[in-house]
């Protein structure tokens, strides 16, 4: 009955402080991605006998590290000009909501004016695309604090190890076992979910250059980011820029194009690329998957769905190296195999 009350109080305690804190946690959490990406990155290199041989372990950290910190930048500075230009031009693009209401009607015979005008007192055209502006505004102007918190992870990275020893003398193999096994599977997840979401975006950023969207490069790394998201992200994000397309041009044919061609890309390397380089090596149930997902979603938003994945094979991980909580890390695995 005790250890009943302990959880639920320790759980609540943690929601609360993951709630509350999200204002300082999200950076770091993030900052931990990006380490984490840095060493796959570090890793692929070392690959190549001259890099290992020849270049110093400090050294490749901080060349690979400037470069990531240098196209964050450069990346922040253009999103948030693009991010700028279609908040400001939304009222011009919000004039064509009738024209495309108007062609709806005539194509489908349906009197879809009077059901929107109907409802138009209880819906924001701008709401949904004036949030996820606000949302990649708020994690762009993290990304000081973001790089910030990273450098300091990769200064105490050289002392980890013997901290570690001193503070866990007798259970130090065993804690050092579990944390190689959380750094490769996050290694090989962050740095294959960021190859496989790059290839996604460059190939729709050709795609909408090719239409003629405006801020294809907005739109792109909206594309990018939210391929991070399982399953529902690379759905939402075919569909926002089909969306805009519409209040853009006035016209079906472009946000047609743009289902089309955007959504095979996504279906191409979801379903084919990814699978083959990826496989099942994450080893999270898909029910698991979207509970993550959604309970993520709450605490931190988009950016509590970008993370969940993550933050899930960290805790199957852990859970199955103590003997009262392995039943916890099958209940989560995908097939109940944990070994």
């Amino acid at each position: 009955m005790k250890s009943a009350a302990y959880f639920f109080i320790t759980s609540i305690a943690i929601v609360v402080t993951l709630i509350y804190g999200k204002t300082l946690l999200i950076p770091f959490v993030f900052a931990l991605l990006l380490w984490f990406l840095v060493r796959k990155i570090r890793q692929s290199l070392d690959k190549i006998k001259f890099i290992k041989k020849y270049l110093p372990y400090w050294f490749k950290n901080l060349f690979t590290s400037l470069v990531l910190i240098l196209t964050l930048g450069f990346v922040s500075k253009l999103l948030l000009s693009n991010i700028n230009q279609l908040a400001h031009s939304y009222l011009v693009y919000e004039a064509n909501i009738e024209l495309v209401i108007s062609k709806a009607n005539n194509l489908f015979n349906i009197d879809l004016i009077s059901i929107l005008k109907g409802h138009s007192g209880d819906f924001d055209y701008g709401l949904i695309l004036k949030k996820i502006f606000n949302s990649l505004t708020d994690l762009l102007s993290n990304t000081f604090i973001i790089i910030i918190y990273a450098l300091f992870i990769f200064l105490e990275e050289a002392n980890f190890d013997s901290k570690l020893r001193g503070m866990f003398k007798n259970e130090y193999t065993k804690l050092s076992e579990i944390l190689n096994k959380i750094e490769r599977s996050i290694t090989k997840y962050i740095g294959l979910k960021t190859l496989l979401s790059l290839i996604t975006g460059t190939l729709s950023y050709i795609v909408l250059a090719i239409i003629g969207i405006d801020a294809p490069l907005f739109w792109s790394f909206l594309i990018f980011a939210l391929n991070f998201i399982p399953t529902i992200g690379s759905l939402i994000a075919t569909l926002f820029p089909a969306i805009f397309c519409l209040l853009q041009f006035g016209e079906f044919n472009q946000a047609l194009m743009v289902l089309v061609f955007v959504g095979a890309i996504q279906v191409l390397v979801g379903n084919l690329l990814e699978p083959k380089l990826m496989g099942n090596s994450l080893n999270i149930s898909s029910l698991v998957a979207i509970f993550a997902l959604s309970f993520w979603g709450v605490l931190w938003g988009v950016t509590g769905m970008i993370i969940s994945v993550p933050i899930t094979v960290v805790m199957v991980i852990i859970f199955s190296n103590f003997d009262k909580t392995r039943p916890i890390a099958i209940l989560l695995s995908d097939k109940g195999n944990i070994d």
